[in-house]
């Protein structure tokens, strides 16, 4: 019996973080939809996540995507995110790089050009794009509705000591540290302090605290810190570096990071609908997020942000996965 597995995949990056998309070779999945098709995924099918995602054939920032076709005729294209991380419900900087990879190499064909209707785990998100000829030039995704889950949560961060942070949900669950006395601003730590702290902080506030979508309870923990700084351009609002995984820091100003921060700048009257917040990379790219609409979700004040970057493709990849001669045909991680 022969379980070799080819994938093909097209390689690109979104201001800067990784973005492969499966372009053949991805299983078929059971499911009315795009959340229970990442339960299936996550259940049969997680080996091909982590053969494609970590070493050797990815890296601890790897991120990728798999298109399915709409389980609704009136949406263009269905996509499940999978990453080091695990297989996230919704993912921006990911949705910006599938969508311009899908474009640019005929993987679509919208509906309604300059639209797209996609359905994430996370829910329905429109997106628009900015098209000459064949290049796209920019995507912008309204995402599912976001919103601040909690405030002030002390916990006790090695490296730090006690800190408060806020937890907002912007399609996944972000702790969002702010400066304060004992964190003095994500410039003045070395992203690999940051990776270390951040990874032992997740588990402390997963074990201290308890977060589950109201609507959907497979969407439930926090997954992601989020640490803010001091900006590098005087023309952006904020900066951030997002931990994700177990060794990562987000090259891109991440797209759901983005999102769960203008919850909770909105949650606290920092920012208001139709203005605009450009949201700051560790290495200094940019999104441009706005507030679209104001709205609830069970009872609490919500919002639906928009985000607008780029992405570019630089590299085609058939990729195979055969663990009947690679011993580590379905990666590892060095931690």
């Amino acid at each position: 019996m022969n379980n070799r597995k080819t994938f093909f995949c097209i390689d690109a990056h979104t201001c800067g973080n990784p973005v492969r998309l499966v372009a053949g070779g991805g299983p078929v999945l059971q499911g009315n939809d795009m959340s229970s098709k990442r339960q299936h995924f996550l259940q049969s099918y997680d080996w091909i996540r982590k053969g494609l995602m970590f070493e050797p054939r990815g890296h601890d920032m790897m991120s990728g995507s798999i298109l399915y076709p709409p389980h609704d005729p009136q949406n263009d294209v269905a996509v499940l995110f999978i990453e080091t991380s695990g297989c996230l419900p919704m993912c921006g900087h990911g949705t910006i790089g599938t969508i311009t990879i899908a474009l640019e190499e005929g993987l679509i064909a919208p509906q309604t050009p300059g639209v797209i209707r996609m359905e994430a785990p996370a829910g329905l998100v429109n997106i628009t794009y900015r098209q000459e000829g064949k290049k796209v030039k920019s995507v912008k995704l309204t995402n599912v509705p976001s919103f601040l889950a909690a405030t002030d949560l002390e916990v006790e961060c090695p490296g730090l000591g006690p800190i408060r942070v806020d937890v907002s949900y912007g399609g996944n669950f972000y702790a969002i540290v702010d400066v304060q006395e004992n964190f003095r601003g994500l410039e003045h730590y070395p992203a690999d302090q940051l990776i270390s702290m951040a990874r032992e902080l997740r588990n402390r506030i997963n074990a201290q605290y308890t977060f589950v979508h109201p609507d959907n309870p497979t969407i439930n923990g926090c997954s992601h810190i989020l640490w803010t700084g001091a900006v590098i351009s005087q023309a952006a609002t904020a900066r951030n570096a997002v931990f994700y995984g177990d060794k990562a820091i987000d090259r891109s100003p991440c797209g759901t990071g983005t999102s769960a921060r203008m919850a909770q700048w909105y949650a606290k009257g920092k920012l208001k609908k139709g203005q605009e917040f450009i949201h700051e990379s560790i290495i200094g790219s940019t999104f441009t997020g706005r507030i679209e609409e104001e709205t609830m979700v069970a009872g609490k004040p919500a919002i639906r942000p928009s985000i607008e970057g780029w992405a570019r493709i630089y590299g085609y990849n058939t990729i195979t996965i055969d663990p009947e001669d690679d011993p580590y045909a379905y990666g590892f991680q060095v931690l």
